[in-house]
């Protein structure tokens, strides 16, 4: 039988693998929509406007946070 010192340190291990791979994820998915931002609509903007096309990769990026974390609060919500 696991002493509660062992659960406790399993549960914090749990939690920070959860947020590594958590923090993996969102690099891949950072790295994706920028080639996204980069390859499609950069097309459509005038040259030299870097900082219109991160104000769209931002946009997007927000929009999809609130979304899942909205899908997510639905979810947890209920159980």
């Amino acid at each position: 039988m696991a002493t509660k010192f062992q659960k406790e340190l399993l549960k914090q291990l749990v939690t920070l693998s959860t947020s590594g791979f958590g923090l993996v994820a969102a690099l891949a998915w950072n790295e994706a929509i920028q080639a996204f931002v980069k390859e499609y609509i950069d097309q459509y903007i005038s040259v030299g406007s870097g900082i219109i096309s991160r104000f769209i990769y931002a946009i997007i990026i927000t929009a999809l946070a609130v979304l899942i974390t909205y899908q997510l609060t639905k979810i947890v919500k209920e159980d």
